[in-house]
């Protein structure tokens, strides 16, 4: 099985932690050149440490805040025109905060729509000329279990990602012509900090132990344990690699069997 990423060069946005952090590792172990990509300079010089570089790769970082899509085109805009390229992009940004739809503003669905979906297609027009060139293209977006069933309190995310989720599909048909492969991660529980805020905040609450918290998340896993970020990583690198070229336009879960439906 071929899964060698050796000579490719991969944007992974998001990646100074979390899921982001775990697939830009494993792509590293795969062979592939890492360009980090998150706003928080400090903790992308830390990560970018930890890459791997057995096989010679050279790992980089790019910082613009995803809040601000047209400072996102820039950097990226200026990293080509500096002569690189990007064979892999790894679309991935934090999600909008919990409420119900009821109570959502107007600017929150558009703030999270700039977030995600422009900025997704921003990134894909600037790399998308060097997938062509060099004959090699994988597209993975990191989005939610969300676009097949709704989470109770997340509304405004579970609009946005529906939308991410239809965009990608489109963008799937459009290139499988160039043989560029498009395809959706839908992550459930996963112990990153994204998760430990989201016990933190019940613990708070104050309705619930830590153990009552984890008890209810594994109650709803049928492997009945909380995923690990690496478990995820190894995924998404497979999806980049030359052994999945034939999978593309899917939504897939990364989430112990948590959805109800295939």
């Amino acid at each position: 099985m071929d899964i060698n990423l050796s000579n490719k060069n991969a944007l992974v946005c998001g990646s100074s932690q979390g899921l982001g952090l775990a697939t830009a590792l494993e792509l590293s172990r795969l062979g592939a050149n890492v360009i980090l990509f998150a706003r928080n300079e400090e903790r992308l010089l830390k990560a970018v440490k930890t890459l791997d570089i057995s096989q010679g790769q050279q790992h980089q970082i790019i910082v613009a805040d995803f809040n601000d899509p047209a400072g996102v085109k820039k950097v990226v805009t200026d990293f080509l025109q500096k002569g690189n390229t990007i064979q892999i992009l790894v679309n991935n940004t934090g999600g909008p905060k919990g409420g119900n739809v009821t109570d959502a503003q107007p600017e929150e669905f558009i703030n999270a729509f700039n977030q995600h979906l422009i900025n997704n297609q921003l990134l894909v027009q600037e790399v998308l000329p060097g997938m062509k060139a060099t004959g090699y293209g994988r597209i993975v977006n990191i989005i939610s279990i969300s676009v097949k069933q709704p989470i109770a309190g997340l509304a405004v995310s579970n609009t946005i990602r529906g939308a991410v989720a239809s965009w990608s599909k489109t963008l799937a048909n459009e290139l499988g012509p160039f043989g560029i492969t498009v395809n959706n991660l839908l992550p459930g529980y996963t112990r990153t900090a994204r998760y430990q805020s989201i016990v933190d905040n019940k613990l708070k609450a104050g309705k619930q132990t830590l153990e009552e918290i984890e008890n209810e998340f594994v109650s709803q896993i049928p492997l009945g344990r909380i995923g690990k970020p690496e478990e995820f990583g190894a995924t998404a690198a497979f999806l980049c690699t030359p052994a999945a070229a034939y999978i593309t336009g899917i939504n897939l879960p990364v989430d112990g069997g948590r959805l109800q439906s295939m």
